[in-house]
């Protein structure tokens, strides 16, 4: 049986631009397996969207909202939708803009 894939859509906020917040959060998602996508916000935040086995998920979302790069500060992760999912809309993780 195929382990429960989940797909997530998150906005990180704080002090989570010019830190190297979209690198840092790419490099740790292709570590858990994961694929997607990081962008900077005209509004000072970072989003994106995020799927594979939910509990590389939980890591990631622990990473996001804990972690983050070096020099940035996290205030709040925004988890706006989580959802089960059987299969993968995306190949890679990407960091766009």
């Amino acid at each position: 049986m195929e382990a429960l894939k989940k797909h997530i859509r998150y906005e990180v906020f704080g002090h989570v631009q010019g830190v190297f917040f979209r690198k840092y959060t790419k490099t740790q998602a292709q570590k858990l397996g994961l694929t997607g996508w990081v962008e900077n916000t005209p509004r000072g935040t970072v989003i994106g969207e995020a799927e594979g086995p939910s509990d590389k998920i939980e890591e990631f979302k622990h990473w996001l909202r804990n972690i983050g790069s070096p020099k940035s500060r996290i205030d709040d992760l925004r988890i706006t939708n989580e959802t089960d999912i059987s299969q993968l809309k995306f190949h890679s993780f990407s960091v766009k803009k």
